[in-house]
């Protein structure tokens, strides 16, 4: 199982996410996610829910590269078409909150996988934040062209997407890609004493707020989300980006290589 789940208390769970070699976010990825979702939709009387990794240098790595086709299709409970946009929309939307502690490296996919979730705490000295695709000569497909200006405004997004380049901690929470950078040591008790607290409050208020800031503050619209998905995997057919993509591969792109571990120099 990629997912595994501790129920803390009646009102939190606790979710460790473990997809070895490096977490890459693969068909089997969404496919499980989905079945999560639907469990966490089902439970009344959950009212917050942390994502965490089991592997310290990889929150989420990235999208699995090689069989794209794979990834399961066909409409979504928010109408979405596209797995991935309708699991990410899901969270937005969700009953509870939604809460990534985060270490290790959040690329690509990975970084707008916690760009979903409401709240977003990180290690100071271990999280690592980066929108690549521009290295393979992509785009970001998942969300980042959406959710990541409305997180961070026009001008941050456009430099973080079109550098590549890997962020660290400070500077995500500078920007606010994320809410805090936490020391490592403290991390997991800070998170775990946040999701305790709002787990202690009443489920009635904690919708109600989410549901009304979700109205009032503006989200991705769907056929956004739609459309740029679909742009995504149209361009990983472009000759350029299977050239990239191919040369990364057989550096170790997708296995616990140095490739991963510092992928923005081999972009």
């Amino acid at each position: 199982m990629i997912f595994t789940t501790q129920k803390i208390n009646q009102g939190y769970w606790k979710v460790l996410i473990d997809n070895p070699p490096v977490n890459i976010f693969d068909a089997e990825f969404s496919n499980q996610l989905r079945v999560l979702l639907d469990q966490m939709e089902a439970d009344e009387n959950l009212k917050v829910v942390v994502f965490e990794s089991a592997n310290p240098d990889f929150f989420v790595a990235h999208v699995e590269l090689i069989d794209i086709a794979a990834f399961p299709k066909g409409p979504g409970k928010t109408g979405l078409s596209i797995a991935w946009p309708d699991l990410a929309k899901r969270l937005e939307q969700a009953l509870f909150v939604s809460i990534a502690s985060i270490r290790g490296r959040a690329r690509g996919i990975g970084s707008e996988f916690i760009q979903a979730f409401d709240i977003r705490f990180a290690s100071r000295e271990k999280a690592i934040f980066a929108q690549p695709e521009i290295g393979i000569g992509a785009f970001p497909g998942g969300g980042g062209l959406e959710r990541l200006p409305l997180l961070i405004g026009r001008a941050k997004a456009l430099e973080v997407i079109m550098s590549g380049d890997d962020y660290n901690a400070e500077t995500a929470a500078s920007y606010g890609w994320i809410n805090r950078a936490i020391p490592d040591n403290e991390l997991d008790a800070f998170v775990d004493n946040f999701a305790k607290r709002v787990s202690s409050f009443d489920k009635q208020a904690i919708t109600s707020i989410k549901a009304t800031i979700n109205q009032r503050v503006t989200l991705p619209q769907n056929e956004h989300l739609q459309e740029t998905q679909q742009r995504f995997f149209a361009s990983l057919e472009w000759p350029e980006s299977r050239q990239r993509v191919k040369s990364l591969l057989e550096k170790g792109l997708q296995q616990y290589s140095d490739v991963e571990l510092n992928l923005a120099k081999y972009l």
